[in-house]
């Protein structure tokens, strides 16, 4: 016998039942026996009953099963996985397996329909959108070695083609604070330059403040190496002997740069990585994305997903919450920026740094053009110059006895 009322009684049946009851001809507890039902269930019924008479009836309302998608659902699922099929056949694509959690959440976009990712698995299993997993060594957690935001801050490069109709190649830098994983810095450039790392680098100084140091790779950007001694050649300066515009530019900040000597030592900021190239590629080719103006957009709503909505994996906290949390219990190694003499202007530390020496004419030449100095200089005097480059102008500062002497404009 079946446990549903409405398959076991009909409507003149239950109303019988119930206004029996009404008049007190029968009891509760044999109004219940003869319905098979709860009393709490009883008396929705009752109620009901008593609000509309004629009207009452306990016939299944719904028709369509929920435990079942309809059809054109369905069809979503298959467009996006089909779409995720051609991007991880993409040799030349930075994605080598499906994501049904990125599929789902497109599915969920497009229908506005809540849906779960082992749905989504179901059907790729059933269609034959998946690749068995292969057999890997057992994942240690990562322990989170920083007791606070500011004490270590990652940055890195990605280098890809973030959409399959951009032909070209894209650079992703990002900043990530060790302690709370939040993303502190995260754009797109054409070509990684040093400039781009020092743009960087001042908008997290400017906008969190100056933390303790940076976590970077041995790229050249980052660090001179001396390759060692050579038959053929001798070498006169050794690793670090010269310093970077780069690392120059953090240390006026009054920070200290400590070097990773594999890629796998960075592995907390390549997470990161990993899953905004597998969001962002997947939302480009869904968008038709055909610039990185356009991607910008989407790499933004990902990092904000990423940071305020997303749970690490480590850390099992959201990095945004993670972040302000540290800020409360005043575990913050951030310090404001701020000028110091001899600097007048933020632009004088963000900057390249070069070196000119003063001809027998009171002149210095930079990038082919002659600079004349504005006060009587010993000739062959090293001046400083700080560069600053812009879309359309590049900006040099002349600097003599610790004091700005003269501003120059050229195009770009």
């Amino acid at each position: 016998m079946s446990s549903q009322l409405h398959k076991r009684l009909t409507d003149d049946q239950v109303k019988m039942l119930l206004e029996l009851y009404g008049k007190r001809v029968i009891s509760l507890v044999q109004a219940l026996q003869q319905l098979g039902c709860s009393r709490p269930r009883f008396f929705q019924l009752l109620k009901r009953y008593r609000v509309d008479p004629g009207g009452f009836t306990i016939t299944y309302g719904r028709h369509d099963p929920q435990h079942r998608l309809s059809a054109r659902i369905d069809q979503v699922i298959r467009e996006e996985l089909e779409r995720d099929k051609r991007l991880v056949d993409a040799r030349d694509m930075p994605v080598w397996h499906y994501n049904y959690r990125a599929v789902r959440d497109s599915v969920v976009r497009r229908t506005h329909r809540a849906l779960s990712a082992q749905t989504v698995r179901n059907r790729a299993r059933q269609w034959g959108y998946w690749w068995p997993k292969k057999k890997v060594e057992k994942h240690i957690p990562r322990e989170v070695a920083t007791e606070a935001i500011g004490m270590l801050l990652q940055h890195d490069t990605s280098t890809h083609r973030w959409s399959p109709y951009v032909p070209v190649t894209g650079d992703l830098i990002t900043t990530l604070d060790d302690h709370s994983r939040y993303l502190l810095y995260a754009d797109f450039v054409v070509k990684e330059t040093t400039w781009a790392h020092i743009k960087a680098l001042r908008d997290v100084v400017l906008r969190y403040g100056i933390g303790l140091s940076y976590y970077v790779d041995s790229y050249s950007v980052f660090r001179y190496v001396c390759h060692g001694q050579s038959y053929w050649r001798r070498q006169r300066l050794t690793t670090d002997a010269v310093p970077t515009q780069w690392r120059r530019v953090v240390e006026k900040c009054k920070m200290q740069v400590i070097f990773a000597l594999s890629a796998q030592a960075k592995g907390k900021v390549e997470r990161p990585y990993r899953w905004l190239q597998d969001r962002i590629v997947r939302r480009c080719a869904h968008d038709h994305i055909t610039d990185l103006d356009q991607a910008r957009l989407i790499l933004q709503d990902e990092r904000q997903r990423y940071n305020e909505h997303q749970v690490h994996s480590t850390t099992k906290e959201i990095p945004a919450m993670r972040f302000q949390r540290a800020i409360r219990e005043r575990r913050n190694c951030f310090r404001p920026f701020q000028l110091t003499a001899p600097y007048t202007s933020d632009k004088d530390i963000f900057c390249l740094h070069e070196f000119r020496k003063v001809n027998g004419y009171n002149q210095l030449a930079w990038e082919g053009h002659k600079i004349q100095v504005p006060v009587k200089v010993p000739t062959k005097t090293n001046l400083e110059l700080h560069v600053i480059p812009h879309t359309q102008r590049t900006e040099v500062r002349l600097w003599y006895e610790n004091k700005v002497i003269k501003v120059v404009y050229f195009k770009a």
